[in-house]
């Protein structure tokens, strides 16, 4: 899990990009703003990946070497005072830092409209169309939406005006299996490809929770996605379409995680993905937990976790604080360090170099402290992802950006 992104970004103009379908509707294409109220209420949800791979160009004259992995950011704002300042400035560094960006939907889906195919809210559509608007021109896109809650226990919240909305009548009463779930989650995922036409699409985010916080709810899951799947992959055949694990929780022992329920709902899922995705935020596992000092996995030990999907792999989001924090009144400690940060990053991109990893996803740019201000310093899980960032809160360089840059070369 991780603090979600308020604005999202946008439009794909690669020659090798998939094949998309017609016909579908344009999805507010006048929208050219985001109000704070929007912004405020995206910022409430938590969750991290990464993942690297490579693509083609077929443009006039020599075609330039792609990267083996492509890395990159969400567009998190680290500020809400001077926002259109704060965006420039984060979009300007994915511009710099970055050849892909993740466009990240976590918070809530305008169920009826899209069983009906009315059209979406203007703070939906103009959110879509900020982020079009703002993608750096020539960098991949990586577009992700879920039909989970944010506490990944049933069906994802409703949203129109703002985000993350108690489900209304009758959408509350629904199982993920429901035939106008089935269809409205498929028209929604529809919509959003023919809008931003993606380059990679995950269908659903950190899908293991559900089996381990909801079990029950398990079974209609997988009719979904498999369902979804299916159509999708019949719409875009070149599309790659996958789901997210969250990674600590697969390997054995790295978490309190169940680890033969983990290993089922691996296997339930994975051959319904085209990657094996994956949301690696040690924070709440052995590496750093109220461990002192933290330590970060071993490129063998990443390479452990790379190799139970058996599929190309993603890393979807992730992070490493570079900081100390404690949450929930002291309960959970951490003590990351810059040096440590960076010595993840080292040892995951060494591990990737030995796999086929397709891209990777830090999510947050800059250190939000002064967001977390506004937002009345919280004691929970907004402060874990806080001391992320590349950039500390005063836009100083951390150590990480030199392992980060040389990758991106």
């Amino acid at each position: 899990m991780r603090p979600e992104p308020p604005v999202r970004y946008g439009p794909l103009t690669d020659v090798a990009a998939p094949v998309y379908s017609s016909g579908q509707e344009s999805e507010g294409e006048d929208m050219k703003g985001l109000s704070r109220g929007t912004i405020l209420a995206a910022l409430l949800l938590p969750a991290l990946l990464c993942a690297c791979g490579g693509g083609g160009d077929s443009s006039g004259g020599a075609a330039p070497a792609q990267p083996a992995c492509y890395i990159g950011f969400t567009p998190f704002p680290y500020d809400l005072d001077s926002i259109t300042t704060v965006l420039d400035y984060v979009y300007g560094r994915i511009a710099a830092d970055a050849n892909i960006i993740l466009h990240h939907f976590d918070d809530g889906i305008q169920w009826d409209s899209a069983l009906s195919g009315a059209a979406f809210h203007p703070n939906i559509t103009g959110d879509w169309q900020y982020r079009k608007d703002h993608t750096p021109a020539g960098h991949k896109v990586f577009l992700a939406v879920t039909p989970l809650n944010f506490l990944r226990t049933g069906l994802a919240a409703y949203r129109s005006d703002a985000a993350n909305q108690p489900l209304p009548f009758p959408w509350d009463s629904y199982t993920l299996s429901h035939p106008n779930v089935r269809a409205a989650y498929l028209n929604y995922c529809r919509r959003i490809i023919d809008y931003f036409r993606p380059d990679y699409f995950a269908v659903a985010i950190e899908v293991n929770l559900l089996k381990a916080n909801a079990p029950a709810a398990w079974p209609a899951f997988v009719e979904l996605h498999r369902h979804v799947y299916t159509e999708l992959k019949a719409a875009y055949p070149s599309l790659p379409v996958f789901v997210s694990f969250t990674g600590m929780d697969l390997v054995n022992g790295w978490t309190s995680a169940n680890h033969a329920e983990q290993m089922a709902a691996l296997a339930d899922v994975i051959g319904y993905s085209d990657y094996f995705g994956l949301s690696i935020h040690p924070q709440g596992s052995v590496f750093m937990l109220n461990r002192n000092p933290a330590t970060v996995p071993s490129v063998a030990e990443f390479r452990t976790l790379f190799a139970l999907g058996g599929k190309p792999v993603a890393v979807c989001e992730t992070s490493y604080p570079a900081e100390p924090f404690t949450v929930y009144g002291g309960t959970a400690v951490t003590f990351g360090t810059p040096a440590l940060q960076a010595l993840f990053f080292q040892n995951l991109f060494a591990a990737a170099d030995r796999v086929d990893m397709r891209f990777v996803i830090n999510f947050v740019l800059r250190d939000y402290d002064a967001l977390w201000q506004d937002m009345g310093s919280p004691d929970d899980l907004n402060r874990i992802w806080r001391d992320t960032g590349f950039y500390d809160e005063d836009g100083n360089e951390r150590p990480v950006l030199d392992v980060w840059r040389e990758k991106l070369q």
